[in-house]
């Protein structure tokens, strides 16, 4: 089965819960909405780029759960991200207790997997997901500083039944 978008996921980016988006380690002229954010990601001028190291800890909420099916990353050859891990529902991690937790997923990116080739998860482990913690511990050349131009994750949002939403039906 060849790796693609499967027809009903779509791209969650409407779903993202832009007030509660961080990024680590980002650096001040290049942040996580250039390459996050509709518009932004899709400009070859514009990339999230890596301050200090070349490590980067990202944390995505969504307004709603979904199930998160695939990645896109676009990256440029030696500075876009090689060794990622993702983590679904881990809220407030950070450098120093990344590596406490098992992810909910690992990937190694190939130099043609950041030419914005989807990306299948292990679906089964992204099937609730309120928030997602993308850890990008380095890059394809080694280098100090990792760029990612496009973000894009591929889902399904769940349907769930806002309680508050529901009229009590009176009896007559």
């Amino acid at each position: 089965m060849a790796s693609g978008i499967h027809r009903s996921q779509v791209d969650l980016v409407d779903f993202v819960d832009w007030r509660g988006v961080e990024c680590l380690n980002q650096s001040s002229a290049h942040v996580i909405a250039n390459a996050l954010k509709q518009g932004y990601r899709d400009d070859d001028g514009l990339h999230l780029e890596s301050d200090a190291d070349e490590q980067l800890l990202i944390y995505i909420p969504f307004t709603q759960v979904v199930k998160l099916h695939s990645v896109v990353i676009k990256g440029p050859e030696e500075e876009g991200p090689r060794t990622l891990k993702l983590f679904a529902n881990k809220e407030n991690m950070g450098f120093s207790n990344v590596n406490d937790y098992p992810p909910s997923d690992s990937l190694i990116l190939s130099q043609d997997d950041l030419k914005e080739k989807p990306i299948s998860l292990k679906y089964v482990k992204f099937q609730n997901v309120r928030s997602l913690t993308i850890f990008i511990e380095d890059n394809q050349g080694g280098n100090d500083i990792s760029k990612v131009q496009k973000i894009a994750l591929y889902g399904t949002t769940v349907d769930t039944t806002n309680m508050k939403e529901l009229k009590k039906i009176e009896e007559h």
